[in-house]
């Protein structure tokens, strides 16, 4: 199974897993600071960015084993990691599996919805991503203003206006062309529920990063995930949205060295 990555900085590994629809260039934000003190591996998930997607059952499931894989052809087997929003329902599944991983940082992860949640979740990031798609021609102009590129990433950002213009359009084009997209979306929301783990049962470090403006994953749901996951910390991200390593990227960078730290 080819996955596409990136290796920077040296140290002790670690491991970034993007969202839905994204690609390893969303962790731009942080990349410099993480990879001054870490050897960081950030992965293009099968589908999505230039990796291709898997052959036959696309799920997140299959998508955990094709990282799995990864992991073992790489000798990363019990290595830190970071997921953010799908990503990090992903690194979850993996941390519950046993010895997959280390220490793990959770960034607004998917999968604690509620009733009506999981249908609002669905809808909006339908709606969402196909008016990406349909205003692909003209995504230069919109993310190259401030005012538009807010409009754009409302749902998603509270600081959009700190964002590079080319980071956003680089995020549009791979939400357009990410051929696993519709799929793994399709397989968020008929998932069954998210399984939980004992206390005590969690080896390593667990943390669960929320922003308090997150539209996407409603902050209510961190109390479902600290109820599922007993050993969790949970880190409150103030005045930021679904992704705090866009929103507040020195305090998302601070949090997942000192949380991953020996």
């Amino acid at each position: 199974m080819l996955i596409n990555y990136v290796r920077r900085g040296e140290g002790k590994p670690l491991l970034l897993v993007h969202g839905l629809g994204s690609s390893w260039r969303s962790w731009q934000t942080i990349m410099e600071p993480l990879a001054a003190q870490r050897s960081v591996v950030a992965i293009d998930l099968p589908g999505f960015g230039k990796s291709p997607p898997l052959a036959g059952e696309v799920s997140l499931k299959t998508l955990a084993n094709a990282v799995t894989q990864f992991l073992r052809e790489h000798e990363l087997i019990g290595t830190d990691a970071v997921g953010s929003s799908m990503g990090a329902r992903l690194v979850l599944e993996l941390a519950r599996r046993g010895d997959v991983l280390g220490s793990v940082v959770l960034l607004d992860p998917g999968g604690f919805w509620a009733g009506w949640e999981r249908q609002v979740f669905h809808a909006s990031i339908w709606l969402w991503v196909r008016l990406v798609r349909a205003l692909q021609f003209a995504m230069p102009t919109i993310t190259a203003h401030e005012w538009s590129r807010g409009l754009l990433l409302t749902q998603f950002s509270a600081q959009s206006a700190l964002l590079a213009p080319s980071l956003v359009l680089e995020e549009m084009r791979s939400y357009a062309s990410a051929r696993s997209f519709n799929p793994i979306l399709r397989d968020l929301v008929r998932d069954a529920p998210q399984q939980g783990a004992s206390i005590g049962s969690m080896r390593k470090p667990l943390v669960i990063g929320w922003g308090c403006l997150d539209h996407v994953c409603f902050p209510r749901q961190a109390a479902r995930a600290q109820q599922l996951f007993p050993d969790a910390r949970l880190h409150w991200f103030e005045r930021c949205g679904h992704f705090p390593h866009w929103d507040a990227p020195e305090e998302t960078a601070r949090l997942i060295l000192e949380s991953t730290a020996d």
